[in-house]
């Protein structure tokens, strides 16, 4: 395996599915702006939309790709095991969404329970959420048929999958004019059927690796039981930074328009997440579950050291950038149409700390993976549990101090403890060892990051008159400074040998 190219590979197509996102909420900033109609429908989007990230980005793999790579040797157990957790997913799934559907209104209530003291807002979120939920199930499955693919290390086309969702939600935003108050209902109904698309869609790819068959008479043997005893740990801790931001959605609700506030955030910094934490979480699981299996102990070594290289090589300087340019990324985005000045400057100050814990959002998942390669999901799981609650009490305590912005700064600390005790637990079962490739990258990498940030700061500045809430074609000087920046950086990088093009070449 080549872990670049593969994550090269991962990260373009996840890098076109952000930026089509990112013209996405664009269109709905402008729509929908951060009023009540726009919380509803966040509200309702980001149940399902979760649970997207949840399985697609690295937490199906958790639990899944080990045990199935493990069996690719031999096909007819690789089969009957994948297609009874076909099976039985379809069942768990199913009940899972028809309970749901019937307690909606309680299910809301539990999301955003700040809506409760407006009847319309809540009304709207629980049609919404309706509308919305049976999403889940076509998007749990997809995401078992990416799991497959990426066992076989065949990453472009699950990772291209997403698309579908953000072309069909622009689609209907292009509309949004004519639609008015009936856009959110056009664009909840748009979320299921891009469900049922990417599950048509995968299906077609996997047929080559894998036939699913529809049956009743299960056979639950030891591998299946290990398999869903695994499933829960490893959704937790691989998706913990999904359900810190969750729990911060549910808080969020009892102030007006912060749910608008950190979903706009949010979305920002997950295009870099997507790359420096998922995409490389993803690409070193089938390989590094391999190397465990036959104990090759050198491998493993260099993988993992890479794999954290890599991540912190691209988390640093962008962490760097959302510090010093936040409300001017903000701005540049979503600072149009329905989107005040007032949206911008709440939203930039919760990017600011989410920025804070970028790296750390990034490190949970390519330490989980380490885990996880070793058939590990409790100890993951159990840190990740100490990091929920943890956000969970700094949240509730200060929420009425502090506001909303308690909500990302409780998640950047409650990561930051996540990611060191990983780290920690990994030194202690000595799973982990630093190699001294890494250590003198480390500090190259510190110092390009660092000079592209007073080079970076300088472009702000001087593009300052051009990036202010007035200006119209502000995101075309944003993109300009941020390719101006990138290219600093990675030309420095190069320079000081905090990476090298040989590297490209690699196999692992």
């Amino acid at each position: 395996m080549n872990l670049i190219k593969s994550t090269g590979t991962f990260s373009f197509f996840t890098i076109i599915s952000r930026l089509l996102g990112y013209v996405r909420d664009i269109l709905i900033a402008v729509f929908l702006g951060a009023g009540p109609l726009a919380d509803a429908f966040f509200v309702a989007f980001r149940i399902p939309n979760t649970f997207r990230r949840l399985f697609s980005e690295g937490t199906f793999n958790a639990a899944f790709v080990p045990s199935y790579s493990s069996l690719l040797n031999k096909k007819k157990l690789s089969e009957n095991f994948a297609n009874n957790i076909f099976n039985l997913l379809i069942l768990g799934l199913l009940l899972l969404v028809i309970i749901i559907e019937i307690l909606m209104p309680l299910f809301v209530f539990l999301i955003a329970p700040g809506f409760e003291g407006d009847s319309q807002k809540i009304e709207l979120a629980i049609t919404l959420t309706r509308i919305t939920f049976p999403f889940l199930l076509f998007i749990s499955l997809a995401s078992f048929f990416s799991a497959i693919l990426n066992a076989h290390n065949k990453f472009a086309i699950a990772s291209a999958t997403p698309i579908i969702l953000n072309i069909l939600l622009i689609g209907v935003l292009v509309f949004g004019k004519i639609l008015n108050d009936q856009l959110v209902y056009y664009l909840s109904y748009a979320v299921t059927i891009s469900g049922i698309l990417q599950f048509i869609f995968l299906y077609f790819f996997i047929k080559k690796y894998f036939s699913p068959k529809l049956k009743i008479n299960i056979k639950i043997d030891q591998k299946i039981k290990t398999f869903f005893k695994k499933l829960l740990p490893s959704i937790f801790s691989s998706g913990v930074t999904q359900i810190n931001i969750l729990v911060g959605t549910i808080i969020a609700s009892f102030q007006a328009s912060a749910v608008s506030y950190l979903y706009y955030a949010d979305r920002v910094y997950q295009i870099n997440l997507a790359i420096a934490g998922i995409a490389i979480g993803t690409v070193i699981l089938p390989q590094l579950s391999k190397y465990v299996q036959n104990n090759k102990k050198d491998k493993i070594n260099l993988i993992q050291n890479k794999a954290l290289e890599l991540s912190l090589f691209l988390s640093i300087p962008a962490t760097i950038a959302l510090l010093i340019a936040s409300e001017e990324i903000i701005t540049s985005l979503f600072g149009y149409g329905s989107f005040d000045e007032g949206s911008v400057k709440n939203s930039a100050k919760a990017l600011f700390y989410f920025g804070v814990g970028l790296p750390a959002f990034s490190l949970i998942k390519v330490f989980s993976a380490f885990f996880f390669a070793r058939h590990n999901t409790k100890i993951p799981f159990y840190i990740s549990l100490t990091s929920v609650l943890l956000n969970i009490s700094i949240s509730v305590i200060f929420f009425k101090e502090i506001g909303f912005l308690i909500i990302p700064i409780a998640t950047t600390i409650s990561s930051w403890f996540n990611a060191l005790f990983l780290f920690i637990f990994l030194k202690k079962r000595n799973l982990f060892n630093f190699n001294l490739i890494f250590i003198d990258r480390f500090v190259r990498i510190l110092i390009a990051s660092a000079l592209m940030g007073i080079f970076f700061n300088y472009l702000i500045y001087f593009f300052s008159s051009k990036l202010i809430y007035e200006e119209i074609f502000k995101s075309i000087y944003l993109v300009g400074a941020v390719i101006l920046g990138l290219t600093f950086y990675i030309l420095l990088a190069i320079f000081i040998k905090a990476f090298k093009i040989s590297d490209i070449h690699l196999k692992y």
